[in-house]
């Protein structure tokens, strides 16, 4: 057995030679981090909508499900000559299936100990139809949309409840829209970099990594605040895109 004299500095000269190794690995990285530069860079544009989608709805009542049908059938024809009539095409809108839905009410029994319980009853069907409208890249049919959504309440006249959904916003060529923010984003913090650097009489070398921060998407002039998941505004047809991209670069 060898002494253990020679052992327990032979185990210190190892444990002095490992530390060394960490030690200098760490203080290189802290230089690594120490010679370089983080910037962040912002990409915006204010675009507007070219898509509009618009839908609404209309119900029959009553007690047998053939009844409900006929009449709503009879409101679609009263529908389809009102948007007719409003400057629209047979083909510049859609009907949707009828849907059908089993309605019921609630009534109250009272007994003479006076004890009451309630029991649900049949009540007839509800049909309902809806009707949808589209328009990609056709200012003329968009503006139509808009116009008309304000004057549905017209139906009334003809007996029918017309129910309007909220309109919807959206944009054909998003792909080429980001991209072009991702440009604008990257020589905007390529250039905050470059400034930082100069007034620090330094000099800017190589580009370590990139990262995008999330594409949103809000109306103009909007205050809303940036979600983490990003924000998709369907709702303005006036609509203002963000990006970010963080730029890290080396210093020379």
């Amino acid at each position: 057995m060898k002494d253990s004299s020679f052992l327990k500095p032979a185990i210190i000269g190892v444990a002095i030679i490992i530390t060394a190794i960490i030690l200098g690995a760490a203080f290189k990285n802290r230089n690594a981090t120490l010679d370089s530069i983080s910037v962040t860079g912002l990409g915006t544009k204010d675009f507007e909508s070219d898509e509009i989608s618009w839908s609404g709805n209309f119900s029959s009542k009553a007690f047998n499900a053939k009844d409900a049908y006929n009449i709503i059938i009879a409101d679609k024809e009263k529908v389809r000559s009102f948007f007719l009539a409003k400057g629209f095409t047979a083909e510049e809108f859609v009907f949707g299936g009828v849907n059908f839905v089993k309605s019921y009410r609630t009534i109250t029994i009272e007994s003479k100990d006076s004890y009451s319980k309630t029991e649900s009853i049949f009540d007839g069907y509800t049909a309902t139809q809806s009707v949808s409208f589209f328009s990609k890249k056709n200012p003329e049919l968009m503006k139509k949309i808009e116009t008309v959504i304000d004057q549905t309440s017209e139906l009334i006249n003809s007996g029918i409840e017309f129910n309007a959904n909220t309109v919807q916003y959206t944009y054909s060529d998003l792909p080429s829209l980001k991209h072009n923010l991702i440009e604008k984003a990257t020589q905007d913090a390529k250039e905050r970099a470059q400034k930082i650097v100069k007034t620090a009489d330094g000099d800017l070398g190589k580009l370590k990594d990139a990262s995008m921060g999330v594409f949103q998407i809000t109306g103009k002039g909007s205050v809303e605040e940036f979600s983490y998941g990003g924000n998709f505004d369907t709702y303005s047809k006036s609509k203002t895109a963000r990006i970010t991209v963080r730029l890290n670069y080396m210093l020379d």
